[in-house]
């Protein structure tokens, strides 16, 4: 929501009126030096959205502001334009509403354009968080990537590698969602402070990593030539996609970087197709290569890929995994229920990649249990276990 400062205002004071953290209304204007702030400059608060309220015989101001519960001043903030002692009826103002709501409603066919319309809805409402693009993918879709935090530890997230685990990225947009609720209102999650993570991490969340092939899954061939064609020949001339994992060129995102990469190929199909295709040379494909890019630019000390099924963690690569991973993968089955596996005959994924090449732990975590795509009748079980990983893998 914007307001426009008025003189001998502060972000200090807006953080009173509003009762938002300071921090997060100096992240939601970067572009703000808030020690040089000038009349009539827009600031945006988080967290509220600015809802409209038709004049009836009676209202003032002050009953408006009480009812609703936010200071009279914010109100009048909010409509700036509007002479507070000549309200008429049917005179249309803003009322500054906190937003105490999830605005990701995950549970529902969640395609590219669900996601990305929820990204531009959170993204408005709480600007602190910071939304660039890592890449397009093969049809030119935007690979978002949520950054939230100004700490020195960096964390990162990432779900939907494979097309038929899209209950991926519902369950991770739902954790965003909820992380940014507890900021803006002061609440905790599990009973852990959210503002204290906030200031302590930097957790950064691809949500969506293969947009075109969650929507092949989801709507069926796309209207672009030759793929349209292509991908119903790869799947043997079926429109039921419902097992394809990889991207929309046939190549399997997690067998695309480079480790053992060669000995991934050496056991898997030959030709694009719905799963397991290595591509013709290790990070072939943009969405792979939007992720290599993103893990060398940060510098993270840890990565967890979110992938279903199976209840299970995987934690090493090679014996090259370094000690921490193994007491951290132990707290992750504990808050989960999931089984830690060290490692299973498996190579080129992003997680082995990321061991290998940093030394540091990382993690596939496998979440809910059946045949994908799982049901969204799982999605309340599934968040559950794996909100305890969520807020172990920043804690920890």
């Amino acid at each position: 929501m914007d307001i426009y400062v008025r003189r001998g205002e502060s972000f200090w004071y807006f953080s009173n009126l509003f009762n938002i953290p300071l921090q997060l209304i100096i992240d939601s204007n970067r572009d703000v030096d808030p020690n040089a702030l000038t009349v009539g400059q827009a600031v945006k608060i988080p967290g509220y959205a600015a809802v409209d309220y038709r004049i009836r015989a009676g209202d003032t101001l002050w009953q408006i502001a009480q009812s609703r519960n936010i200071h009279l001043d914010a109100l009048v903030l909010a409509n700036r334009n509007s002479n507070p002692n000549q309200l008429y009826i049917g005179q249309m103002i803003k009322v500054p509403t906190r937003i105490t709501w999830r605005i990701v409603q995950g549970k529902k066919s969640y395609d590219s354009r669900s996601f990305m319309n929820d990204v531009r809805r959170l993204e408005s409402i709480y600007p602190f968080m910071k939304v660039p693009s890592i890449g397009k993918s093969v049809l030119g879709k935007r690979i978002p990537e949520a950054q939230i935090g100004n700490g020195n530890k960096k964390v990162h997230y990432n779900g939907a590698f494979h097309a038929n685990e899209w209950i991926t990225t519902p369950i991770l947009m739902t954790f965003i969602n909820d992380y940014l609720l507890a900021l803006t209102n002061h609440s905790s999650i599990r009973g852990l402070s959210m503002l204290n993570l906030y200031t302590q991490m930097a957790l950064s969340i691809v949500p969506m990593v293969n947009p075109d092939g969650v929507d092949l899954v989801l709507n069926g061939p796309p209207e672009e030539e030759p793929w349209n064609e292509r991908v119903v020949e790869w799947n043997k001339g079926s429109i039921d996609f419902s097992d394809w994992k990889a991207n929309i060129r046939g190549v399997d995102l997690n067998d695309q970087f480079p480790a053992e990469w060669e000995r991934e190929k050496a056991r898997n199909p030959t030709e694009p197709g719905p799963r397991d295709y290595v591509g013709e040379k290790p990070l072939s494909e943009p969405e792979a290569i939007a992720m290599a890019e993103l893990t060398r630019k940060r510098d993270f000390s840890r990565v967890l890929a979110f992938h279903t099924q199976g209840k299970v963690i995987y934690w090493g690569f090679e014996n090259l995994e370094p000690p921490e991973s193994e007491a951290i993968v132990q707290e992750f089955s504990r808050v989960s229920g999931y089984q830690p596996v060290k490692s299973i005959e498996s190579y080129a994924g992003y997680k082995d990649w990321f061991i290998q090449d940093w030394r540091r732990p990382g993690f596939t975590v496998e979440l809910g249990f059946g045949i994908n795509p799982l049901p969204l009748s799982q999605f309340d079980e599934i968040y559950e276990e794996a909100l305890g990983i969520f807020l172990a893998g920043l804690y920890m």
